[in-house]
């Protein structure tokens, strides 16, 4: 599946069962969209986008481009499809929005002195914030587990 999408990243489309894997995926840095009710012609613009679809539907897997996603529980979501999909290449984590699919922008401490609570302003050096929804991000305990789940998908030593 990634050879014939060599040279462009890798994008998906989560079907309306896999809305915690598209979380996931955007944790990781893929540009990850999740449609929450199947939607043909979003499908056939992911398919001109060229974004793997990943589906928990049978049927619809054996479209072209569509990758069949078997398990209920998000941690094995991802290993299989690290398993059919080369996620090492377009791997960023932490740099998009997990809400929004948004890539995220460094924002400075004064920025969200007053969005943040004082203890995380008073502890933190950066900050990120989607420029969608506005949410702010940081390296809190939250980074710290979400980069230990992400290790164990990803080759050791290239979590952050």
């Amino acid at each position: 599946m990634s050879e014939m999408r060599s040279g462009q990243a890798t994008c998906f489309l989560c079907d309306q069962n896999l809305g915690r894997l598209a979380r996931w995926l955007r944790i990781l840095g893929f540009d990850a969209e999740y449609m929450q009710s199947w939607n043909e012609e979003r499908v056939k613009t992911a398919r001109l986008e060229n974004r793997i679809i990943l589906t928990r539907n049978h049927s619809l897997a054996s479209h072209e481009s569509a990758v069949l996603v078997r398990s209920d529980h998000v941690q094995e979501q991802l290993h299989e499809l690290a398993a059919s999909v080369d996620l090492k290449a377009g791997y960023r984590p932490f740099s998009r929005c997990c809400v929004c699919n948004n890539l995220l922008e460094a924002v400075s401490r004064e920025e969200v002195r007053s969005l943040v609570p004082e203890y995380t302003y008073q502890t933190q050096e950066r900050f990120s914030r989607c420029p969608s929804c506005t949410r702010i991000y940081w390296k809190g305990s939250h980074h710290d587990r979400a980069s230990r789940i992400v290790s164990t998908i990803v080759s050791p030593g290239m979590a952050t």
